[in-house]
């Protein structure tokens, strides 16, 4: 792979192929095909890992009207992708950043709170920018324009500089072939982060991290739960019929981010990987569309298939991103339940396999308009 930037969740050393194995199981418990929409099966629940996140999700995929589950196909996709290789991603930052750990947690960290809606709602068009020699698209691009703008000299990871960011300054910084779209809702993140940094952590990422516990859930003193107390724009909740629901994406993406570009070097520790979900997004829930795991009411799939919004916060998006984490899992663990002790994975890996094998799909996924992802 050449030098430079790598793909936000690129997995360096290779993933298995995509050929799928002619074999066909049935889960652990039994669950046959779903039966029609009048009489679905009872649900089957993952197993606990200890994540608030997964612990939450119950009464959406108890309630859901307009997404469903499907377990045998689940056990069906289990039994060819448990003989892929599913590493564990390893992800590189751009041009030299990561060799500086503070600064490489920095850029991560600065980066995640504006990792969001990277195509024009309107026009359904995709922000790119060139850089570096290399042509770059969606997050990828975003990375690209904040290593430009240091290149620039250009504070853009001090939290005096992100504190006063307009979205005029924003503009400049991500200049590509489209407006970066939510330029106004990016700066306000990007100020009320660089206000408690500057305020708390002497205005830098890295010095949150040393305040952490190496764990993502230790009390109130690990990463995840500290990123969504202490950082509003963490905190990714939603409400389902009275239920508040999590899905913590940012602060774990940022975290998992962390453990992957850093831990081989020993610049950042994790003592509990296993405690998270997926990461609930666009891509992932396409990919489990188009696999046949998640299957959508005729109402949801039109809106889809005509690239409609579907609101923040209704009913159809919540049950897209729970059913989303809840179908990872219960994959996590059927892949599992076929491989040997030391094959096992822990769900971000059937993440990134299902992410870096559908990003640059044209299959259509649903649209959402908000910062959370």
């Amino acid at each position: 792979m050449p030098a430079g930037f790598a793909k936000r969740r690129q997995v360096l050393k290779g993933m298995g192929s995509v050929a799928a194995l002619p074999v066909a199981l049935r889960l652990a418990s039994g669950a046959v095909v779903q039966a029609p929409s009048t009489a679905p099966p009872a649900a089957r629940w993952p197993k606990p890992i200890g994540s608030p996140v997964l612990d939450s999700l119950r009464p959406v995929i108890e309630g859901s009207r307009d997404v469903s589950t499907d377990l045998a196909r689940i056990s069906e996709v289990a039994g060819w992708m448990a003989y892929e290789e599913l590493p564990l991603p390893e992800f590189a930052l751009p041009l030299g950043v990561g060799d500086d750990p503070p600064q490489g947690i920095d850029f991560t960290l600065v980066a995640d709170s504006i990792d969001f809606a990277f195509t024009d709602f309107a026009t359904n068009v995709k922000f790119q920018v060139d850089y570096a020699g290399r042509h770059w698209s969606d997050s990828d691009a975003m990375f690209a324009c904040l290593k430009r703008a240091l290149d620039a000299g250009i504070p853009v990871l001090d939290g005096s500089y992100l504190a006063k960011v307009t979205p005029e300054d924003l503009r400049r910084i991500f200049r590509g072939n489209i407006e970066m779209p939510m330029a106004e809702e990016r700066a306000a993140v990007m100020r009320e982060v660089g206000g408690v940094l500057n305020q708390r952590y002497g205005g830098r990422f890295s010095n949150f991290v040393k305040s952490c516990s190496p764990r993502c859930y230790d009390n109130g003193k690990g990463l995840v739960e500290k990123l969504v107390a202490e950082f509003p724009r963490f905190r990714d909740v939603s409400l389902y019929n009275g239920h508040e629901v999590k899905f913590y994406k940012l602060p774990q993406l940022g975290v998992w981010m962390l453990y992957s570009t850093l831990r081989s070097s020993g610049a950042f520790k994790l003592e509990d990987p296993g405690r998270m979900t997926a990461f609930a997004d666009y891509i992932v829930p396409a990919a489990l569309r188009l696999m046949k795991i998640l299957r959508y009411s005729p109402a949801l799939d039109t809106a889809i298939e005509q690239h409609n919004i579907v609101t923040r916060d209704s009913t159809q998006e919540i049950e897209i991103r729970a059913h989303t984490l809840y179908a990872t899992a219960l994959l996590a663990e059927e892949i599992n339940r076929l491989r040997p002790p030391e094959l096992q994975i822990i769900i971000p890996q059937v993440d990134a396999r299902l992410w870096t094998h559908y990003h640059t799909t044209f299959w259509p996924h649903h649209l959402t308009r908000t910062i959370m992802y």
